[in-house]
This record gives C-alpha cells, sequence and structure tokens, in this order.
C-alpha cells in the first residue's frame, strides 16, 4: 500500500471557525486522518495587511506540510481571499479553499441567478466571492452584506438569542429585498446560525453552507486523485494551536459537534 493514502488532510484558519469545516470533513470521509491548526494567537486576520496574512498562512502551510498531509485545506475565508495563490504555489499537495467551495454550490443552486454572500467585512471586501461566482456563471448577480457582529455572538454561544435573532433580521433584510434565491454563508462561523438563518431567510431560499460543500469536493479531489485511504478503522485526528485562549475548550467543541480530544500549542518560527 502506497503510505500516501493514509497520510492526513491538513486543515488550517485564523482560528477555530474552520473546525465547521473538520465537521463536515468527519462526516463526509470517517476513515480519513484528519491534522487541524487554528493560529489562535494572531486571530483576528480581517484587520491585518494581505503582507502579514500571506506570511502567516505560508508559515502554517510549512508546518502542515511536515507533518506530511496529503492535501491542504483552506478553512478561512479571510485567507483563501488573499493568500490562496502563494499556498498554492507553496504546497507540492493539492490546496482547497472554501470560497471556491462555496462558490461552486451556489453557482450550481441558483434557479434564479440571484445570489447574496454574507460574510465578515475582510471577506465581503475582497469581493472574493462575486469573482468567484463570476468566472463559473457570468449571468449570476451577487448582493453582498457585511455580517460583523456573528462572530462574536457565535463563541458567545448565542445561537438563538433575541439579540441574535434581531441583529440576523438587520443584516438580511437588505439581501432578502434583492429577491436572492440563494445566500452563501461566507463564514466558518456562520453554520452555527444556519437554523436561526434559514427560518428568517424562508423555504424558498437554499443556504450554501461552505463547510459541507467541501467536504463533497475534498471527497471528490481524492476519489479522483486515488489519494483516499483504502483503511477502514478510526481515524487519528490531531488538533494545533498557537495559543489556548478562555473557554476555547467549551468553543472548540461546539464548532465541532463532538469531543475535542487532546489540543497540541505549537509556536510557529515567525
Amino acid at each position: 500500500m502506497d503510505l500516501r493514502l493514509v497520510h492526513p488532510i491538513g486543515v488550517f484558519d485564523s482560528g477555530i471557525g474552520g473546525l465547521t469545516v473538520v465537521r463536515a470533513l468527519m462526516d463526509r470521509l470517517p476513515f480519513e486522518n484528519i491534522t487541524y491548526f487554528g493560529d489562535t494567537a494572531r486571530v483576528p486576520y480581517g484587520v491585518k495587511s494581505v503582507e502579514t496574512i500571506t506570511r502567516y498562512a505560508l508559515e502554517i502551510t510549512d508546518f502542515l506540510l511536515a507533518r506530511r498531509v496529503k492535501l491542504l485545506i483552506i478553512a478561512c475565508n479571510t485567507i483563501a481571499s488573499v493568500a490562496y495563490e502563494a499556498v498554492a504555489e507553496r504546497s507540492p499537495v493539492p490546496v482547497l479553499d472554501v470560497i471556491t467551495a462555496g462558490a461552486r454550490a451556489a453557482a450550481a443552486a441558483t434557479t434564479t441567478g440571484r445570489v447574496a454572500v454574507i460574510g465578515t467585512p475582510a471577506t465581503v471586501n475582497s469581493n472574493a466571492y462575486a469573482r468567484q461566482i463570476h468566472a463559473l456563471r457570468p449571468d449570476i448577480s451577487v448582493f453582498s452584506q457585511a455580517c460583523p457582529l456573528f462572530v462574536p455572538l457565535v463563541e458567545e454561544g448565542w445561537l438563538d438569542h433575541p439579540v441574535t435573532r434581531l441583529t440576523a433580521q438587520e443584516y438580511l433584510k437588505p439581501i432578502l429585498a434583492e429577491h436572492v434565491d440563494t445566500i452563501v454563508l461566507g463564514c466558518t462561523h456562520y453554520p452555527l446560525l444556519k437554523p436561526l438563518l434559514e427560518d428568517l431567510a424562508g423555504p424558498s431560499i437554499r443556504l450554501i453552507d461552505s463547510a459541507e460543500a467541501m467536504g463533497e469536493i475534498a471527497a471528490a479531489l481524492l476519489r479522483e486523485r486515488d489519494l483516499a485511504t483504502p483503511l477502514r478503522i478510526a481515524p487519528e485526528y490531531r488538533f494545533y494551536v498557537s495559543d489556548v485562549p478562555y473557554r476555547f475548550q467549551t468553543i472548540g467543541e461546539r464548532f465541532l459537534g463532538r469531543s475535542l480530544g487532546k489540543v497540541e500549542v505549537v509556536s510557529l518560527p515567525g
């Protein structure tokens, strides 16, 4: 057996939001080993320069490549929007990112050609989703809405709190007025708000979870490149962070939907 097949999938994020991507991978690829890195010491990335984000992303890439990953997944929308090309150029293994995954799913889902993207200010201002969607289907109209309060509300655990519901109503109001039929959840925190957002958007609007889309795309890539593990045994999950912030375990398990297990703290050379 080619030992590369049992090498882990590497997933990284600026913090812990990327655990929603890990959760989707665990569900879709239950026998694959996964190694995750969350840069919790340097989060948030959205307020940093392109040069700094790119430098951080390459440091994490080198860290995961040293752990012999067979696939790299950028689970952070901010990193994907500004540093995908640099990571792909550095990596000898395939690289996937959540923006491409979400854009593909949105382009395939919409029937009216009217798509909304909700995300952090950094992701929305990068226009990365609109560019990716238009590259796939130039006929689609894309409407973007920054939702800066969603991340702290999710991390507080206020997933269906009256404050969160009122905030979501305000954020969704302008995009629902555009009669969209598809909304892309353009931040890895947002899948935890999916039930609330589905309730507010109504049954006629499809919500695209980039994490779920990534699970499908990763499975297809492993199959196409003959990289899927042939073993049918319990996989190994390893979690690395650059700091363990207050309430990390609680928040991390909320994102992952299960016990987080052992978390190792490492310092990157940068």
